[in-house]
C-alpha cells in the first residue's frame, strides 16, 4: 500500500483528496465506505460486529 501525504495550511485550495480517491480502485473505495459504516455503528450502537439492513414491512391492498 502506497502512503500519500499532502501538506498545506487549513483553508487553502487543495484537490489532494479528490485526486487521491479518484485514483483508487472500486474495491478500495468500497472497503473505505464499509469501514465508515462500521465506525458509525460502533459510535451509534456500541457494536459493529454484523451490520444489518433496515427492514420495513408494508401491506398493500386494493381499496
Amino acid at each position: 500500500m502506497l502512503i500519500q501525504e499532502s501538506y498545506g495550511k487549513l483553508g487553502e485550495e487543495d484537490n489532494f483528496d479528490v485526486a487521491f480517491w479518484q485514483s483508487q480502485t472500486p474495491e478500495v473505495l468500497f472497503e473505505a465506505a464499509f469501514d465508515l459504516v462500521k465506525d458509525y455503528l460502533l459510535i451509534k450502537e456500541g457494536y459493529a460486529d454484523e451490520p444489518r439492513l433496515q427492514r420495513t414491512v408494508e401491506s398493500f391492498q386494493k381499496a
